[in-house]
């Protein structure tokens, strides 16, 4: 397929309001795209609006949307087509974690994540396919995550809900070959606020879910998410089928591929490094 070519093109985000969402939003603003942004945060997404709008956007609609609501999606994409014409780029970027051991967690709690993370990118890019075919050079891009890569303890459920994703993008990847080209991307270490907006488990009494939150934010989320931003969109220009974001992200992949029985023993090890010094 031919590059993706961002000028006049109609692209959906969904979790614009913030974090990667916001930065790919103003980015492509920059570069002329007309923007269909998406996330349940109304104020958010408005403040994202205007400064895409002030960048140079042609046309911005915003669409506050509840992903955890089991909804199909038709009517997102409907609006979407109405105000747009069509969607030519859907970004499923938006996301949440949940803090705990599958032990502790509710499978309450589990099915939301679930809901989010992974149904609402197959229902989403379901409800957008027909447009997405009927579009030249039309792309789809799923965030998964180093998760989706490695699968550490206590992160059972999103590790559940980004191997999915990496799963149906690779899968569907194959079935639009030469039709739609489908990225999917992997970031480590990208400074978001997903890690201390977490849901917590249980009660969180002498807050030391939310200091661990933040402690891990401050030390392991440290790419900027407009650097993030920057490689995700020459990687939908250059069609990549796969994108791994940070250094660590990839020396895990490739770890993971290596020693796929062992790799967590060695990544353990050198994290209690860490603690010690």
């Amino acid at each position: 397929m031919e590059r993706f070519a961002f000028a006049g093109r109609t692209c959906v985000i969904t979790g614009a309001a913030s974090g990667i969402g916001a930065a790919l939003t103003l980015d492509l603003a920059r570069r002329r795209a007309g923007l269909a942004l998406v996330d349940r945060d109304a104020e958010g997404l408005e403040r994202v609006a205007a400064l895409a709008r002030e960048l140079g956007a042609p046309e911005v609609s915003t669409h506050v949307v509840d992903l955890s609501d089991g909804g199909d999606r038709l009517d997102l994409a409907a609006a979407v087509a109405e105000r747009h014409g069509g969607a030519d780029l859907l970004v499923n970027n938006a996301g949440v974690a949940l803090s705990g051991t599958f032990e502790q967690v509710s499978m309450k709690d589990f099915d939301w994540l679930m809901e989010i993370n992974l149904h609402a990118v197959v229902r989403t890019t379901k409800a957008f396919l027909p447009q997405l075919l009927s579009r030249p050079g039309a792309h789809v891009v799923n965030i998964s995550s180093l998760f989706g890569l490695i699968a550490p303890p206590t992160q059972v459920a999103y590790v559940t809900s980004k191997y999915g994703v990496r799963g149906f993008s690779e899968a569907l990847r194959h079935e639009l070959a030469g039709k739609v080209g489908v990225t999917v991307v992997h970031p480590g270490g990208i400074r978001t606020n997903i890690a201390t907006s977490a849901r917590l488990s249980g009660p969180d009494v002498d807050g030391k879910q939310a200091a661990q939150a933040a402690e891990f934010t401050r030390r392991a989320l440290t790419l900027p998410p407009e650097e993030a931003a920057k490689l995700i969109v020459a990687a939908v220009q250059a069609r990549k089928p796969r994108l791994v974001i940070t250094r660590a992200a990839k020396l895990a992949d490739v770890l993971a591929r290596v020693a796929p029985g062992r790799y967590w023993n060695v990544i353990q090890r050198q994290l209690d490094k860490r603690d010690l010094m």
